[in-house]
C-alpha cells in the first residue's frame, strides 16, 4: 500500500512541472461576453492547480466577424492558463462517409506551430472533432490523449449507428476515453479498454441562498411557487412539453410561475404556444440568463424541471441541487444516474406532460429536506471532479509515475 501511495505521490508531483493542452470546441472568452462549455472552463479552474501551465485551444468557424462566436473572440492569458482560438473552415456535418469540409486539425497544427507551444499531455472534449484532433496530434507529436465524451444520448447513438472511421479512430487511438455516464461504458469499451465514468460537476457559485433574499435581488414576488428550467430553446429540451404540463399544473393551483431561462431557435414557437395556452401570465421566457444571476434563479425557485427528452449528464440539475432545491426531470438517460433517489427530486417519463404536471403537482406539495439535498450534491463539486480527472492522467498510464 505504501508503494502505491508514493507511486501515486510522486505522479502528482510531476504534473507540477508539465503543461496540459486542453482540446475544446468552445470556450468562454475574456469577458464571458461569449459563453460557451462553460464546464471546461469550471473544470479547468480546478486542474489548473495541479499543471506548470495548461494551453486552451478553440477552433472558430472564420465568419469575417459574422459570428458573435468569431467576433469575440480573442486570444488571451489568465492565471497559469493560455487560450487560443485559431480560426477555421468547417461544416460540422457527416455525410456521405466523409467530411464535407473540415480544417480544423489543420487550424489546431498552425496555431501550436505558429506560438510555438510545448505541451506533455492532451485532455480532448468531445469525440469530434477535439478527440480525433487529440489522437492525431499524439501521433505527431508523441503526447498521450484523454477523451471526455460529454455528447448527449441522442448524438452519442448517432454517432454509433454511423460507424465513421474517423469517430472510430478518435475513441480507439485515445489513451483512455472518460463518459459523463454509466450507462455507455460498455459500449465504449469495445473501443478502448481503458474507459472511465466521471461526471461533470458545479462552480462554488452554486451554493445555497436565503429564497426570499434571492427572489429579492432578483425583483421577484415572495409569495408564489417558482418553478425554474434553463437550457437552449431547441426541441431536444422538451420545454414544449413543460407548457403544456404547465396548463394542468395552473388548472389545480392558482399560485405557480414557471420561467424557462435560456435561448435558440424555438423561442418564437414556445413563445405562440404560450399566447395560445393563454399561458402568458403563468409561464415567461427569460432569454439567456446572465451566469452572475443564474445562481440566484436556482435559489429563488421551489424545484427545478429538466424536461429534456435527451441528456448524456445535464449540468444545472448539480446545479439546482447545490442550491438545495430538488430536480423533477425526465427520464433522458443522464438524469436517472443523478436522481437516485426521491430524496433529490423525481423522474417522469419523457415526452409525457401529463405526468410531468403531476411530479411537479406532488413536488410542489412535499416537505424538502434541504441539508440532504446539498449533502448528496456535494460529490459533484469540481474540487471532488478535478481529483477524479487527474486519477485517470495517472492511472491511463499519461503521467510518469516518477518526478521529472
Amino acid at each position: 500500500m505504501s508503494g502505491m501511495l508514493n507511486t501515486k505521490s510522486n505522479s502528482l508531483e510531476s504534473l507540477k512541472n508539465k503543461t496540459l493542452l486542453i482540446l475544446t470546441p468552445s470556450y468562454a472568452n475574456e469577458d464571458e461576453s461569449f459563453i460557451a462549455e462553460m464546464f471546461v472552463k469550471h473544470q479547468i479552474a480546478e486542474i489548473k492547480q495541479y499543471f506548470k501551465k495548461i494551453i486552451v485551444i478553440a477552433p472558430v468557424l472564420r465568419s469575417f466577424g459574422y459570428l458573435k462566436k468569431d467576433r469575440l473572440c480573442k486570444d488571451y492569458t489568465y492565471d497559469n492558463v493560455e487560450v487560443y482560438y485559431p480560426r477555421c473552415i468547417y461544416i460540422p456535418t457527416f455525410r456521405m462517409s466523409r467530411i464535407l469540409i473540415d480544417n480544423r486539425l489543420r487550424g489546431v497544427e498552425r496555431c501550436i506551430e505558429d506560438h510555438r507551444l510545448n505541451f506533455d499531455l492532451i485532455h480532448a472534449h468531445f469525440t469530434w472533432p477535439s478527440g480525433y484532433i487529440g489522437v492525431r496530434l499524439k501521433e505527431k507529436y508523441g503526447k498521450p490523449v484523454i477523451t471526455t465524451i460529454h455528447e448527449n444520448g441522442n448524438w452519442f447513438d448517432q454517432e454509433l449507428e454511423m460507424n465513421h472511421a474517423l469517430i472510430n479512430t478518435a475513441w480507439s487511438g485515445a489513451n483512455a476515453l472518460i463518459r459523463v455516464n454509466r450507462k455507455d461504458i460498455p459500449v465504449l469499451q469495445r473501443h478502448n479498454t481503458c474507459v472511465y465514468t466521471i461526471p461533470n460537476g458545479f462552480s462554488p457559485a452554486f451554493h445555497p441562498l436565503d429564497t426570499a433574499v434571492a427572489r429579492e435581488r432578483l425583483g421577484l414576488p415572495g409569495g408564489p411557487k417558482i418553478i425554474f428550467t434553463l437550457g437552449n430553446l431547441i426541441k431536444r429540451k422538451g420545454f414544449n412539453y413543460l407548457i403544456v404540463a404547465m396548463q394542468q399544473v395552473c388548472d389545480h393551483r392558482d399560485d405557480v410561475f414557471c420561467f424557462i431561462g435560456g435561448a435558440g431557435p424555438e423561442r418564437e414557437r414556445l413563445q405562440g404556444q404560450i399566447d395560445r395556452l393563454h399561458l402568458g401570465e403563468r409561464v415567461k421566457l427569460l432569454g439567456s440568463v446572465p451566469g452572475d444571476t443564474l445562481p440566484l434563479w436556482m435559489n429563488a425557485c421551489d424545484i427545478f424541471v429538466l424536461p429534456s427528452l435527451s441528456e448524456s449528464f445535464g449540468v444545472v440539475q448539480i446545479e439546482a441541487l447545490a442550491c438545495g432545491k430538488p430536480v423533477v426531470s425526465a427520464r433522458n438517460r443522464g438524469s436517472e444516474e443523478i436522481i437516485t433517489s426521491d430524496a433529490y427530486g423525481l423522474l417522469v417519463e419523457p415526452s409525457n406532460s401529463g405526468d410531468l404536471a403531476d411530479k411537479i403537482l406532488v413536488a410542489l406539495n412535499h416537505e424538502w429536506d434541504r441539508e440532504v439535498i446539498v449533502r448528496y450534491a456535494d460529490r459533484y463539486t469540481w474540487e471532488n471532479i478535478a481529483k477524479e480527472i487527474i486519477d485517470v492522467y495517472v492511472r491511463s498510464g499519461a503521467v510518469s509515475t516518477t518526478p521529472a
